[in-house]
C-alpha cells in the first residue's frame, strides 16, 4: 500500500509490510477456488458471495467453523506447512455436509507471532487446496501479529465454511431405522484429532520424524502424521446425486466411535460396528502399542480408520459402494448396522 508503513508499529514487532506482502503471495491459490458466486477478490472488508439458490424449495444456510488443535506442532517441528490448511477446511465442510449442505464459501484466521510473508502464503495454499476438493470459494481471512504473545515461530488457524441445502432435504437422524447399514469411508490417517494424545504416547519432541520405520511401512512418522484430513463432500454429493436415501452421517473427530456416531442416531437406537471390516492403518497399532492405551480409548479418541460413518437403507448398500468406488472412494466398507440392542456403540469383536 502507497505510503502505509509505520516505524512505531515495526519497532513494537509489527510489520504491516509484510501482511501486504502475503497478501501479493496468495493471491494466486485464492484465484484458484472461484466459483460461479464469487463477487469480490481478497483484499476488501468484506468477502462477497452471491449464491443461486435455484431449484430449492426452502435454502437453509449451514455453517461450521474449526482449527486444526495440536496437529500444529507437528507442521512447525518438520517446518512444513503447505497442507495444514488443507486440515482445517476439511474439519468445517465435512461436519457441514453431514447436514447434506453443499459448501459455498470459506474464510480462515491465522494468528501468529511474526508475520512471515512466505510461511502465511504457504499455509493459505493449504487452505484454497482443501476449497478446491471441496469445491467452495475461498472469499476471504485475516493474518493478525500477536508479538509478545506468541514465540515468532508459532501460529495457529482456525476457519469457518458456509454452505446450503434445501430444507426438506436435510440429513438430521429423524430417518435412521433398525437394520440401517453402517458404511464406513476410509480416513487418511490420524487426521485432526487426538493429537495431545498421539504427542504423548510417541514422544514428539524427541521422536526421529523423518526417519522411514518399518511398523509404518517404510515411511516416517512425520509423513503419516502430518498426512492431511480427507474432505468427504464429493462422495457424499456422489451419494446424494445417485438417488441414495441417506439417513444420517457422523463426521468421526474428537470423541472418536462413541461420541460421533450416536450423534446420529435417534434415541432408543445404537451402531453395531465390526472392526475387522476396517482396513487396518498401522499407525494406530503404532499409537496404541507405545502409549499402551486401551481399545476403548482408542476408539473413544481416533477414528481408527474411518472418516466417515453413513447410516443407508440396507437395501441400497450395494449400490451406495458402487458409487462411492466410482467416486474415488474405492476402500469403503460396510462396517455394521443401526440396532435398538445395542448400547450406544457396540463392537462385535476388538
Amino acid at each position: 500500500m502507497e505510503n502505509s508503513h509505520s516505524a512505531a508499529y515495526a519497532a513494537a514487532g509489527v510489520d504491516i509490510n509484510a501482511g501486504y506482502e502475503g497478501v501479493r503471495l496468495m493471491k494466486p491459490f485464492v484465484e484458484r477456488t472461484n466459483i460461479p458466486g464469487v463477487v469480490s477478490g481478497i483484499g476488501g472488508f468484506g468477502g462477497l458471495f452471491a449464491p443461486d439458490f435455484t431449484g430449492m424449495a426452502e435454502p437453509v444456510l449451514v455453517s461450521g467453523t474449526d482449527g486444526v488443535g495440536t496437529k500444529l506442532r507437528l507442521a512447525q517441528l518438520l517446518d512444513k506447512h503447505d497442507s495444514i490448511g488443507i486440515d482445517c477446511v476439511a474439519m468445517c465442510v465435512n461436519d457441514i455436509i453431514c447436514c447434506g449442505a453443499r459448501p459455498l464459501f470459506f474464510l480462515d484466521y491465522i494468528a501468529t507471532g511474526k508475520n512471515e510473508a512466505k510461511k502465511i502464503a504457504s499455509i493459505v495454499s493449504g487452505v484454497a487446496e482443501g476449497c478446491v476438493q471441496s469445491g467452495c470459494a475461498l472469499i476471504g481471512g485475516e493474518t493478525a501479529e500477536h508479538p509478545g504473545v506468541m514465540a515468532p515461530d508459532d501460529y495457529d488457524i482456525a476457519g469457518f465454511a458456509v454452505g446450503v441445502v434445501d430444507k426438506p432435504k436435510i440429513i438430521d437422524g429423524s430417518k435412521v431405522r433398525e437394520g440401517d447399514a453402517l458404511i464406513g469411508l476410509t480416513s487418511s490417517g490420524v487426521h485432526s484429532n487426538g493429537f495431545s494424545l498421539v504427542r504423548k504416547a510417541l514422544d514428539i519432541e524427541h521422536a526421529g520424524l523423518t526417519v522411514p520405520l518399518e511398523e509404518l511401512g517404510g515411511k516416517s512418522l512425520g509423513e503419516v502424521l502430518l498426512a492431511p484430513t480427507k474432505i468427504y463432500v464429493k462422495a457424499i454429493r456422489a451419494l446424494l446425486d445417485g438417488g441414495i436415501d441417506l439417513h444420517g452421517a457422523s463426521h468421526i473427530t474428537g470423541g472418536g466411535f462413541f461420541e460421533n456416531i450416536p450423534r446420529m442416531l435417534p434415541k432408543g437406537l445404537g451402531a453395531r460396528i465390526v472392526p475387522d471390516v476396517i482396513p487396518k492403518q498401522p499407525i494406530f497399532d503404532l499409537i496404541q502399542k507405545r502409549g499402551d492405551i486401551s481399545d476403548h480409548d482408542m476408539y473413544n479418541t481416533f477414528n481408527m480408520g474411518l472418516g466417515m460413518v453413513l447410516a443407508v437403507p440396507a437395501a441400497q448398500t450395494e449400490k451406495a459402494l458402487e458409487l462411492l468406488a466410482a467416486a474415488g472412494e474405492t476402500d469403503a466398507v460396510c462396517a455394521g448396522c443401526v440396532s435398538k440392542d445395542a448400547r450406544g456403540v457396540d463392537f462385535e469383536s476388538v
